[in-house]
């Protein structure tokens, strides 16, 4: 059977495309069109364990309903559930309903309600319908809808009202206000509007006070920069309230008329913000009859932040004291709690007090924090960020104040924040490189866990940072690659002391002893990496600080100080490369460019000693060249193209090759080609929906097998030779299937599918390449990367007899 050994995932920019699970250990995540868990006890810190295949638009909404269930929202207005399996978590999956008709931008639960804010401008209530017979799937039953009116919801929250059994929905978008709707009889009703912001409010959050539940605290973060709390109480007339004869609602109207004198005169300062004293009142049915009514004031208001907030968590578990944690587009992450020195005796303090910082010094480089929450019962904080990385602090000692408690960075997961393009095994397969649309190369590898025999996967360098989508990577040796993006010029890049410190001190390499630079950085305005630090220098070490290179380094750090040097760069296409192929011996490199005639449809091969120019360009396609392979002895170079041809050149002994055979017989363009590892046959496979396998046979190339696939084939890979008699072939598609096709060595015109790997385990979108790991005795790892964002290395059983 196969397994997982990695997936690589980034999640997505939406301040609620994640949540915790109610045991507070399990993380699910939206990641592109998949639903990500990630357990915070997992094994070996393996990362993301599982994806749940399902949703056709991007994940915007992940929420937890219960420990088993997971209700997921995307920006195709789809709604989902997701009931935890038997044998594994998200087995099966359960309902689902088009929810809107425009992406759903807020989702919140409350026991089997779950409300719906979407950017057709509804906000709708449904109830989640658990069938007992779990062949059936739940059903989501609507039971109100709510306009707003051509304002879009981007929060909402739901919570208990003190003392009573009664639902409260707070709800804020596109304006400054935050709209409280109170339930009657199972309807929502609108009782009041809380002013004060002055910006759209991006988050809210309620939390219900342990002592007695005496008030509820209700958060609300705007892209003002600021934090409001408002405290909703129980609330019974009194006499103190107002003076002797001045009626109620003469003493709101003069509130009304002193507020509208301070917004008068804040405008006039510069940065007045509007401080409202207003009192609004709920009044609830409660079931005998009577009716009870609720206040709601403005308690606090928390400036501490640079930039908009993104979004508010309470924390949870043992904790005594509320605690408050906040992101933001400024780059950092604030935890909030009461002062203790302006406390009164019942508690019920307004001065609230930034206890912990954390994130990066220095403003809203690369957009921020989009999300954040709580996990572990309140002893781990974890955010995310624009570029889709997870950040990941852990409380190491545990106090009653928070501004006493120790808190560290510990390791997250990463991925690519976009489609991956490219994938190579360094030479002897001890890493992993990909390059991606998201502009960054970043490098995997199989780290120790602790001091045992224990490995798991992570990302341990980002070794290019760039300007341009990258699209494709190739090892020229273990600590030497190549690179090309949307532009003309290949890259070559070389391994600095960092990386090579770093990769032996994590247990995943090791390298002879030689002269290197210490780090690289790019300049201000330049898109080369320049080498730092030939000795130890002073200049590099203020620049990144000290890093401790025992344990993995950080999302924040990635980008910073694991870059690579770049050594060279190769010219010669007129117009942005397209492909780029490496010889097995690792001494030639081929290229192609964009083209729409015949004059640039050419492969330009380069010697990688001298990067110089090999022989003349292979010339004969008249459309782009899709991909380059080199036979396993560097004989031939075998070219396929948009023009639905493949071509092959033959080596001189003079240096350079000439083309010797060439065949159109695929009806649609031919995305991949691959050698077998014994060399004496090769495949294509098309968009037409079928693989040709081909042979050299009486000094002419024919094909001697055609393999349909039901979805067009996107990518393929033969299996490194084995002792068996079989050899193997791995199909990628364009919905993400990977097929695993065999035939035995002496006959390579009969083939049989031995396993389909589903999207459960493969990806959900075109996959791009398929590489196998080099030589593993007795393990063979495939390496898949995919449109749909994720770079996976799957365990697969092969048949050898």
């Amino acid at each position: 059977m196969t397994s997982l050994a990695y997936i690589s995932a980034s999640i997505n920019r939406f301040n609620e495309a994640a949540d915790v699970s109610p045991s507070s250990s399990l993380i699910a995540f939206g990641s592109s069109k998949l639903v990500c868990l990630w357990n915070l006890d997992g094994e070996n810190d393996a990362g993301v364990s599982e994806t749940l295949p399902g949703h056709e638009g991007v994940l915007t909404c992940v929420k937890f309903l219960t420990d088993d269930i997971i209700i997921s929202a995307d920006a195709k207005g789809a709604l989902r559930s997701w009931r935890r399996g038997s044998s594994q978590a998200g087995k099966a999956l359960d309902g689902s309903i088009q929810a809107h008709s425009e992406g759903i931008s807020s989702v919140c639960v409350q026991g089997n309600r779950i409300v719906t804010g979407s950017s057709d401008s509804l906000v709708k209530i449904w109830q989640l319908v658990e069938e007992v017979d779990t062949a059936n799937p739940d059903k989501f039953v609507e039971s109100q809808t709510i306009s707003l009116k051509g304002r879009y919801p981007l929060a909402s929250a739901l919570a208990y009202l003190p003392q009573v059994h009664v639902s409260v929905l707070a709800l804020a978008g596109t304006d400054t206000k935050v709209q409280l709707w109170v339930c009657s009889e199972d309807t929502f009703v609108y009782s009041a509007t809380l002013a004060g912001h002055e910006d759209w409010i991006r988050s809210l959050a309620f939390h219900q006070s342990p002592d007695g539940e005496q008030s509820l605290v209700l958060a609300s973060g705007s892209q003002d920069a600021t934090i409001r709390l408002w405290k909703i109480e129980p609330w019974k007339k009194s006499v103190t309230t107002t003076k002797p004869g001045l009626p109620q609602e003469l003493s709101d109207e003069l509130l009304d008329n002193f507020e509208a004198s301070l917004g008068e005169i804040g405008e006039s300062e510069e940065g007045g913000r509007q401080i409202s004293l207003k009192r609004h009142i709920l009044t609830v049915k409660s079931s005998t009859e009577s009716s009870q009514q609720f206040s709601v004031t403005f308690d606090a208001l928390l400036v501490g932040h640079e930039a908009g907030v993104t979004s508010l968590s309470w924390r949870t578990g043992l904790a005594t004291t509320p605690t408050l944690l906040s992101t933001s587009t400024d780059s950092s992450l604030i935890m909030w709690s009461p002062s203790t020195i302006f406390a009164s005796n019942d508690a019920s303090t307004s001065m609230w007090v930034n206890r912990q910082r954390f994130g990066d010094v220095g403003g809203q480089r690369l957009g921020g924090f989009v999300g954040g929450l709580w996990a572990h019962d309140g002893q781990e904080a974890l955010a995310w960020g624009w570029a889709g990385g997870w950040r990941r602090w852990r409380c190491t000692s545990k106090t009653e104040l928070v501004a006493d408690e120790t808190w560290n960075e510990t390791g997250a997961i990463t991925g690519h924040n976009g489609p991956v393009k490219g994938l190579d095994w360094s030479p002897e397969g001890k890493y992993l490189i990909s390059s991606g649309l998201d502009q960054t190369t970043r490098i995997h590898g199989p780290v120790r866990v602790l001091e045992g025999p224990q490995t798991s996967w992570h990302e341990i360098a980002r070794p290019q940072v760039h300007g341009y989508d990258l699209l494709n990577v190739a090892f020229i040796d273990p600590l030497k690659f190549a690179s090309i993006a949307d532009e003309k010029v290949i890259r070559v890049f070389e391994a600095p002391r960092g990386f090579v410190e770093l990769a032996e001190k994590l247990g995943v390499a090791h390298f002879a002893e030689e002269e290197r630079p210490l780090g690289a950085n790019v300049p201000p305005l330049g898109l080369s990496n320049k080498a730092v630090g030939d000795g130890v220098s002073q200049p590099y070490l203020e620049l990144v600080g000290e890093h401790d290179s025992t344990r993995r380094p950080f999302d924040g750090e990635l980008a910073l100080i694991t870059l690579w040097p770049e050594t060279e760069k190769i010219f010669g296409h007129g117009y942005e490369s397209v492909t780029l192929g490496i010889s097995d011996s690792r001494r030639l490199i081929a290229t192609a460019c964009k083209a729409t005639s015949m004059e640039h449809a050419v492969v330009r091969v380069y010697d990688t000693q001298s990067y110089k120019p090999v022989g003349e360009p292979l010339e004969g396609h008249i459309l782009t060249v899709t991909r380059i392979a080199f036979s396993p002895d560097d004989k031939y170079v075998l070219t396929v193209s948009r023009d639905r041809s493949w071509r092959l050149f033959e080596a001189q002994e003079g240096g350079g090759y000439i083309p010797v055979a060439a065949d159109k017989s695929h009806g649609r363009i031919i995305w991949d080609c691959g050698w077998a590892s014994e060399g004496d046959v090769f495949g294509t496979a098309s968009r037409d929906k079928t693989v040709k396998i081909w042979r050299k046979t009486d000094a002419k190339w024919k094909d001697v097998a055609t393999i349909k696939t039901n979805q067009p084939a996107t990518a393929l890979a033969f299996a490194p030779q084995n002792e068996g008699k079989r050899r193997s072939l791995a199909i990628g598609l364009e919905t993400g299937e990977i097929l695993i096709y065999s035939a035995l060595s002496s006959s390579p015109s009969e083939w049989r599918l031995d396993e389909t790997i589903s999207s459960r385990l493969a990806h959900v979108d075109h996959i791009h390449r398929l590489s196998w790991r080099p030589s593993r005795q007795g393990v063979n790892e495939l390496a898949s990367c995919s449109e749909d964002g994720t770079l996976r290395i799957l365990r697969v059983q092969l048949t050898v007899d």
